[in-house]
């Protein structure tokens, strides 16, 4: 049997956040699964959307500490595979570790105990939970919708549906989108019920990679004498040896 286009999505209105959400006065109660230093929340501040932290699940410690320096008390319940359920929350956000899925990585996939295995976490959470988030979000490296792990990623969106959620799917990359970076990501926004969603329409790019940087640069920054001495004596012994630079 052919799998369907993992891309596919009605195109619809643009998604109206408040329609979905009952109590359109009330903040969204936000929880931020691998949470690192909560981007998410980031785009919350910077959209303008009153929402209340229900929560993180993290355990890097020096990720907690920036979570932390930057939002406050993130109410961390720690390890998600320790987790018995899904806080009553509005918005789920799970961007599970990608180092296994990355080509950056040695790719090991997401059986046999992986860090980025702990997606499954997420769909037991889900299993066992009473009250559902009314929307999940994920982010993740596009290897994740590629050969390698396309199937595997087909049976997630699949058990994800059987708990009535629509799931849309799509690759989008930072130049699209007002930043000066080539970086492609897979985003999934599932939405329990019938509302549709519609991913953002590109924007023009109007920064360019020296637009971010400083015009003085402390000292410290730069390398020193002994140390590009160091890298040119260790040029010149890989072109003697016919090695790699």
């Amino acid at each position: 049997m052919e799998q369907p286009n993992i891309f596919a999505y009605i195109p619809d209105n643009q998604y109206d956040y408040k329609k979905v959400f009952s109590g359109k006065d009330k903040p969204i109660r936000l929880f931020q699964a691998f949470s690192g230093i909560g981007c998410q929340a980031m785009a919350f501040n910077r959209l303008g959307i009153p929402y209340v932290n229900v929560g993180t699940s993290e355990i890097d410690k020096y990720a907690i500490m920036s979570y932390e320096a930057i939002h406050g008390d993130s109410n961390n319940y720690g390890d998600i595979s320790k987790m018995k359920e899904i806080p009553i929350c509005d918005i789920f956000t799970w961007s599970f570790p990608c180092i296994d899925l990355s080509k950056a990585g040695k790719q090991k996939g997401l059986q046999g105990g992986t860090r980025s295995g702990l997606v499954y976490e997420v769909l037991r959470l889900l299993r066992e939970s009473k009250t559902l988030p009314k929307v999940l979000i994920m982010e993740n490296v596009v290897d994740l919708v590629q050969v390698k792990f396309a199937a595997e990623f087909y049976e997630i969106q699949n058990e994800i549906a059987s708990f009535g959620y629509k799931n849309y799917t799509q690759v989008l990359n930072a130049k699209h989108y007002g930043v000066a970076q080539n970086r492609e990501r897979v985003f999934m926004v599932s939405i329990l019920g019938n509302e549709h969603y519609e991913f953002p329409p590109r924007i023009r790019l109007e920064k360019r990679l020296k637009d971010y940087l400083e015009d003085e640069v402390d000292e410290k920054y730069y390398l020193s004498n002994k140390l590009i001495k160091c890298f040119e004596e260790h040029k010149e012994r890989n072109d003697t040896s016919g090695g790699g630079n």
